[in-house]
């Protein structure tokens, strides 16, 4: 009977662990603040680390670009776009335009000058909203710059992307630009709110000529290398429609502890956890994108058709999280500012502080580990802003063997006194405490346990 008990509870352990399997986000998720436990004291709560779940932070971006006036169309000019045929298109739909390509590349000059862009046009303008609206419609929208008419002066741009929140990421940035993909171009970020940068990752077609630092990918990369700033010339070259797209690769950075397929998100969140480094690299404030060098395709710049050369962008995606250090479930906007719903008696922009009055300990963020319900590490009353309420059996218990009397007072043993006990009574006489005092505090403890728990039983009324 036992072996076939054991048989059944194994059978049921073994299907659990194959279905938990497919569940990683279960671990780590921290999607509950506190939860109500029963316990032999009653139902109280239990608090744990927390976070909000991840979500589309575009959609709550500031952009500012540099100069100021680098978007194309005031005053109104042409410009020359090379001819891609997108993978949408069809010879039946698309005929004259398949034709008009094909002939472009066949000839040589795959650019087609036919282009206008004015500001004053709503569907000729590209001003830099487009960069972040609904994707799938033909034509596509996208930002543009002015064109290089000022070479050989360089054409930089700054397209700097600002939450005044901070940011904690969770998936690949992704890039899309309408033009080729720029020759030069570095990705920076910000952890003050744009006050100082550091780079993120460089792009160019040729690394050593650029910025003088040898190619790499994130794939030559490792778990003691993978904060390393690198430059890449994985997403400068080509200029077929699918090869319109720059990433930032925050995924394959998170595999490197938790698997290819990020199953082991446990092992992410105890590197988090303690390596401050680590966690810091995936949490931004700003993000700024420096164009340095337009898309040329060649060694040369071609000075009679400098209209071919500009900056154009039709999406930018980002996916994180508000950062709350594990003090709240929620994020919310309000006067187009994001902000944590703060718990565990914390506060802040982050929830980076103690409340007003909950001064008990210093403030400390939540803890991922142990994994899965992480450590809260609350704030607590401070002892000179209890009030009425000195004790609760929940966040301040009575020190030293006291007992909580009807959640109204620290009742303590003869040798201690203080709010919650907290201080022996020697400690107020002109020779101040010896070791017999303490002896004589120390044999108090059991004798008062005992007294509270036999009015517990209603043998004595306090």
């Amino acid at each position: 009977m036992y072996l076939s008990r054991f048989l059944s509870l194994h059978a049921l352990w073994v299907t659990v662990s194959s279905v938990m399997q497919h569940y990683p986000s279960v671990w780590g998720h921290y999607d509950v603040c506190k939860t109500q436990i029963y316990t032999e004291e009653g139902k109280v709560w239990d608090y744990m680390a927390c976070q909000p779940e991840a979500r589309d932070m575009i959609k709550y971006v500031k952009v500012t670009l540099d100069p100021p006036d680098i978007t194309c169309g005031d005053p109104p000019e042409t410009f020359c776009a090379m001819c891609m045929m997108p993978l949408g298109w069809t010879i039946p739909t698309h005929y004259l335009l398949w034709v008009s390509c094909l002939k472009a590349w066949q000839l040589g000059n795959p650019y087609m000058c036919n282009n206008e862009c004015d500001a004053s046009t709503q569907e000729l303008a590209h001003p830099p909203e487009l960069m972040f609206d609904l994707e799938g419609r033909h034509p596509s929208t996208f930002w543009q710059s002015t064109t290089w008419k000022d070479y050989p002066k360089p054409l930089h741009v700054n397209i700097t992307l600002s939450w005044n929140k901070t940011i904690e990421l969770t998936d690949n940035i992704v890039i899309t630009f309408e033009s080729a993909r720029p020759d030069q171009m570095i990705l920076e970020k910000s952890l003050d709110y744009g006050r100082t940068w550091q780079p993120y990752q460089y792009y160019a077609t040729d690394c050593l000529d650029a910025f003088h630092m040898d190619p790499k990918s994130v794939k030559d990369l490792s778990q003691h290398t993978v904060l390393e700033i690198i430059c890449t010339e994985e997403y400068s070259t080509g200029y077929m429609t699918n090869s319109k797209i720059i990433h930032f690769e925050i995924k394959d950075r998170f595999a490197f502890f938790a698997g290819p397929r990020l199953h082991n998100m446990a092992s992410l969140y105890g590197q988090l956890d303690t390596t401050k480094k680590l966690r810091d690299f995936f949490t931004i404030t700003d993000l700024r994108l420096r164009l340095l060098r337009p898309a040329t395709g060649e060694i040369y710049v071609d000075e009679q058709h400098l209209a071919r050369y500009f900056y154009a962008i039709s999406d930018i995606r980002v996916y994180g999280r508000c950062k709350c250090n594990l003090h709240a479930t929620s994020c919310k906007e309000e006067n187009k500012k994001l902000f944590c719903e703060c718990e565990h008696n914390t506060t802040g922009p982050d929830c980076g502080k103690c409340k007003k009055n909950y001064q008990g300990q210093p403030w400390s963020p939540g803890s991922y580990l142990p994994i899965p319900k992480g450590t809260a590490n609350i704030c607590i009353p401070s002892i000179s802003s209890i009030g009425k309420n000195v004790c609760d059996n929940e966040l301040l218990h009575c020190q030293n063997g006291g007992t909580c009397i009807n959640n109204v007072r620290c009742q303590c043993p003869p040798a201690y006194t203080g709010i919650l006990c907290e201080k022996l009574k020697c400690e107020r006489d002109p020779g101040g405490c010896n070791q017999n005092s303490a002896q004589r505090a120390v044999s108090h403890g059991p004798l008062l346990l005992l007294t509270a728990l036999l009015g517990v039983t209603g043998l004595f009324i306090f």
